[in-house]
This record gives structure tokens, C-alpha cells and sequence, in this order.
């Protein structure tokens, strides 16, 4: 078997890390299969969202094939042309000849936001509406798809308590900015990737700025799009999603993760690499721990971190959850015939 990627559901016949094969019910997927009113106006933005290691990219895929369309990532790690084993970032194989965009399109030394990647994403995808009425978006980073999707609430900012934060953050750590959040917005901390300072510190900013909760802020007047949007997260129980996970980060170790990790750790201090599985092997690197710790570490946090997305994904209203096979399975009927 040639391992080729490290998604635990594998793009329709590509076989990936030895988990079992995504299957739709007809692995020769047609393309343009639908049959809609010639005077058909409306375009239609599929999301498929969800925790990590669940099975987006193959579904992703599929579905483009299914619809002729092209793939937006909203993957915020997968911007990013220096890190790609630790992203499970899909090959040129895996992509199976489908455009896909926001992949390999930036650099770590100039992080992209939330912000900047709605502006440039809406842009994008007002583009590929002019081709098709169908676009997917797929990712694991539920604020960047809020961002693009409902917009960036105008909130207030000032440098000199972002740097209070920040200095607190270097000289005492994150733990401590992440209890000082916790006790101020105990709905935000919820929900809220604890291992990203950037965030954390913003959100103490905006509360300290405005005396008001940032959970209660950010819930501002939606944009209105030219598109309906369609949410879809993909769902399994949490054993075998662990167990998934788990496979996974052998997999990208088995691939080299380690040596990509060595290749980036002059830049430990960029933002984009303060992330779950690289910042492990940086604590190993820099001999803080053994690498069998750093790996048992990177499946811990990355455990973790599909939690919080699940919890993330949880509030959307009206969102379908279901397992990669069951979601091909309705979203193409749904769109099958009208």
C-alpha cells in the first residue's frame, strides 16, 4: 500500500494512511448531474465543516466532482505554503484535478485573518459564481467560516491594552490568559481555540475596551449575501473520531513531520506556527520534552482541539450533521432534481 496522505477518509479510490475508504454510493461520480430551471439564478455555497480527521477533504472533493465546482478552503493552517505535513494538507492527487483555493496561497511571515480572509475569500468566490452555481467550502476553522459567511463585527481596538495582554502573556504565560478569559466571558473561553493567543488576547482587549462581554459583541447584524448558504458538519462518534485522530498523527510522523517541524523551528515565534503539532515538537526541539512525550502531546491537543470545534459547530442553526457518506448521500439529493 502507498500511503499518499493523511486524511483518515480517503478521496473516493485514493487509499490514505490505511483507514478505510470514503465511499459514495457510485464511485464514478458524474459530473453536472443536475437537472435545474434553465432560469436558474440562485447560487448555492455548500458548507462542509466539522472537527479535524473527520473525513472533510474526500467529501469535499466528491461533491465538487459531483457538481463540476471548485473547493475553498477555510482551513486556516492550510493557507500557509511552509507547513503541509502537519496540516494534512490534501496532495495533487488527493485534489484530484478540482481547482481548490486558499491552499499553499500565503506565507507564515504574513498570517492571514479572519478578516482578511473573508475579503479576499468573498472576492474569490463572487468569481466562481460567475462559472458555476455551486461552490464548496470546506474547512475545520468555524471562525473564518463565521467571518466570511456573517462578516466581522466592528469592534473597537486599542495597542496599548493589547500590549498589556501581550506582555502579561509573555511574562506569565497563556494559562494565565486563558483563566483571566475564563472568568471574564466563560462563554467565549468555551468555544474559543485555548491555544491560540491572538484570540484570546483580542477578546480581553474588546471586554476590558467595552465592559461588555466579546460572547455577547460578536453576536452582531449578519452581512447579506448574494448566495444561499447550505451547513453541513460532518459527524462521528467520539471513540472513533479519536481513534482517527489518533491514526493520523502516526501517519504524518511516519511522513516526516518531525523534519518539517525542524525545517520551521527558526521561525517557533511566528503566530501561523503556534499550533498544535508543530509547537510540541519545538518543546521537544528545544529539549523540554522526549519526542515520545511530544507525540502522545500532539494527539492529546489535537484531541482537544476537534472538541472545541465540535462545540464551535454545535451553535449553528440549522445545520446537518452525519458521517461523510450520509452527507454525499442527502446533499446530492437534495440538489438532484428540481
Amino acid at each position: 500500500m502507498t500511503v499518499i496522505g493523511c486524511s483518515v477518509f480517503p478521496i473516493l479510490e485514493v487509499e490514505r494512511c490505511g483507514l478505510p475508504k470514503f465511499s459514495s454510493s457510485n464511485s464514478n461520480i458524474p459530473h453536472n448531474t443536475l437537472s435545474l430551471p434553465e432560469n436558474n439564478t440562485i447560487k448555492h455555497l455548500i458548507v462542509i465543516a466539522g472537527p479535524t480527521a473527520s473525513g472533510k477533504t474526500g467529501l469535499s472533493v466528491s461533491l465538487a466532482k459531483y457538481f463540476n465546482c471548485s473547493v475553498v478552503s477555510a482551513d486556516s493552517r492550510q493557507f500557509y505554503k511552509e507547513m503541509r505535513i502537519g496540516t494534512a494538507k490534501p496532495s495533487a492527487e488527493e485534489m484530484q484535478n478540482i481547482p481548490h483555493f486558499f491552499v499553499d496561497t500565503h506565507s507564515i511571515r504574513a498570517p492571514l485573518s479572519a478578516g482578511q480572509f473573508a475579503g479576499e475569500a468573498q472576492e474569490v468566490i463572487s468569481e466562481l459564481f460567475t462559472q458555476s452555481d455551486f461552490v464548496v467550502l470546506v474547512g475545520g476553522s468555524g471562525l473564518f467560516i463565521k467571518a466570511l459567511i456573517e462578516g466581522i463585527d466592528d469592534l473597537p481596538g486599542d495597542e496599548e491594552v493589547r500590549q498589556k495582554w501581550n506582555d502579561l502573556f509573555r511574562t506569565k504565560g497563556i494559562e494565565v490568559i486563558q483563566q483571566e478569559l475564563a472568568r471574564k466571558d466563560p462563554e467565549y473561553a468555551k468555544i474559543v481555540d485555548q491555544s491560540n493567543p491572538v484570540r484570546l488576547i483580542r477578546a480581553l482587549e474588546i471586554i476590558e475596551l467595552t465592559g461588555q462581554k466579546y460572547s455577547v459583541l460578536r453576536r452582531g447584524k449578519k452581512k447579506v449575501n448574494t448566495f444561499q448558504t447550505h451547513y453541513f458538519i460532518v459527524n462521528h462518534e467520539r471513540e472513533k473520531l479519536y481513534r482517527h485522530i489518533n491514526q493520523r498523527v502516526d501517519c504524518m510522523i511516519q511522513q516526516g513531520l518531525e523534519e518539517e517541524a525542524r525545517d520551521l523551528f527558526r521561525h517557533r515565534d511566528n503566530q501561523a506556527l503556534n499550533t498544535v503539532g508543530y509547537k510540541e515538537l519545538f518543546d521537544f526541539f528545544s529539549g523540554e520534552t522526549s519526542k515520545e512525550e511530544a507525540i502522545a502531546q500532539i494527539k492529546q491537543n489535537t484531541r482537544r482541539y476537534a472538541k472545541r470545534q465540535i462545540t464551535w459547530f454545535k451553535s449553528i442553526a440549522g445545520a446537518i450533521w452525519g458521517t461523510p457518506e450520509d452527507l454525499f448521500q442527502r446533499i446530492t439529493q437534495k440538489f438532484k432534481v428540481i
